[in-house]
């Protein structure tokens, strides 16, 4: 079958794979078990042939997402996961081990923060290094390190990482990747092309895009050779070693952890995902629209997002994302105007916490999401108290510039 563009395979996905009476989706599967008229079978299953048993290590529903998201992340396998944060704990957790050591950015989503903190608790070691620059990741790295990890573009610091550095890196020497590619989603890059070893997304966010599911997934660009990997359990060492690492997750993090995605949202996750590169069209447009106007405006004092020209990384952004930069972008006011009162004066823009959505969203990042962390973390990763995230959705481009424009007159 010839090779098709992004959004066309995604929308034909599931009718390619002999869905059901000839429907176009993936039904919703709600079983707890699955039965199997040949006992054989049944063993054949448990001990490692494709197919499905209990459903908390997937259904048919939550399989045919993890097909569409490896087609979206030209990846070798998926797994789905309840939430996006329920894949992160599942890989570390399954793949680390007491004395190992992580090397990750410093720039970082709050809760993967307070995951880390997690971790060293079990004992592994974790070095947090400025992202941005590869030598300071080249520093970091010791004879026990087993991963790095970064995400694509910071939450809220939209600080850009030297993905294409980390990524010859860690394949000179031998280091398993993860790339988070929750704020890019695989519509504006595919960490693969760096040499990342799995990708990391949330669903919850642009994949899904309507605010209506949890969900997370971890892909497997099969770059990495688990045979290398010292921490693959022998009884899944079984088959290609390509998929090594993702069955130990597979069977540690859904089987035995439970972090496991219901078929009611992967069926909304997957029905969301076949509108993701016209939705990401209209929101990097909108984004791109809106802070322009505002860098601009007399009472704004900076506005973070990669796609201005004064951004740290705008080069390298546009090189990795060409020319689309995604929702996510920081506010921060001059000083004297208070940012829960300019907040208070938006009309349009939810005040919520999300990223991802239809619908544009805003928070003060400080006191709220990032509040946990403290000062001092807090400005490690850019945060200032004034900070304002904002998620643009896919509103008409001149009612989310008039809002901002309200809500600052007001101020």
């Amino acid at each position: 079958m010839a090779k098709h563009g992004f959004t066309t395979s995604i929308l034909h996905a599931d009718r390619r794979n002999d869905v059901e009476h000839g429907a176009v989706h993936k039904p919703i599967h709600p079983s707890t078990q699955y039965a199997y008229a040949d006992s054989r079978e049944l063993a054949a299953v448990f001990q490692g042939k494709a197919g499905f048993t209990y459903s908390r290590q997937g259904t048919p529903t939550t399989d045919a997402l993890d097909k569409k998201i490896s087609i979206m992340e030209s990846g070798v396998s998926s797994l789905s996961f309840a939430t996006g944060m329920a894949a992160l704990s599942a890989l570390f957790t399954t793949l680390l081990r007491s004395g190992d050591h992580l090397v990750a950015s410093q720039y970082i989503f709050g809760n993967t923060s307070s995951l880390f903190g997690t971790l060293q608790l079990l004992g592994i070691e974790i070095t947090l290094v400025d992202a941005t620059n590869v030598d300071a990741v080249a520093a970091a790295i010791r004879p026990n390190t087993k991963m790095v990890f970064t995400e694509t573009i910071a939450n809220p610091g939209t600080q850009v990482a030297d993905l294409k550095g980390i990524g010859e890196l860690c394949q000179s020497k031998n280091i398993c990747l993860i790339v988070d590619n929750t704020v890019t989603s695989p519509c504006l890059f595919q960490a693969k092309t760096v040499g990342a070893s799995i990708v990391m997304n949330s669903l919850s966010k642009h994949i899904g895009g309507h605010a209506n599911a949890l969900g997370g997934s971890l892909t497997d660009t099969g770059l990495f050779d688990w045979s290398t990997f010292s921490n693959i359990l022998d009884v899944y060492k079984k088959g290609p070693a390509t998929g090594w690492g993702l069955t130990q997750i597979k069977k540690k993090g859904l089987r035995d952890m439970g972090g496991t995605l219901s078929s009611d949202a992967a069926h909304r996750i997957a029905v969301g995902a076949e509108t993701l590169a016209l939705r990401m069209d209209k929101i990097c447009r909108n984004a791109d629209a809106l802070t322009r106007y505002l860098a601009e405006h007399p009472r704004v004092a900076k506005v973070s997002y990669p796609g201005l020209p004064n951004h740290p990384q705008h080069e390298r952004a546009k090189e990795l994302f060409g020319n689309r930069y995604s929702m996510l972008f920081a506010l921060e006011l001059v000083e004297g105007i208070d940012c829960f009162e300019f907040l208070n004066h938006l009309q349009i823009v939810i005040l919520a916490t999300h990223v991802g959505d239809t619908r544009t969203l805003a928070l003060p990042a400080a006191h709220t999401i990032y509040y946990e962390m403290g000062p001092a973390l807090r400005a490690q990763m850019g945060i200032a108290d004034s900070l304002i995230r904002v998620s643009v959705g896919i509103e008409d481009e001149q009612d989310l510039i008039d809002d901002f424009a309200q809500a600052l007159a007001k101020c």
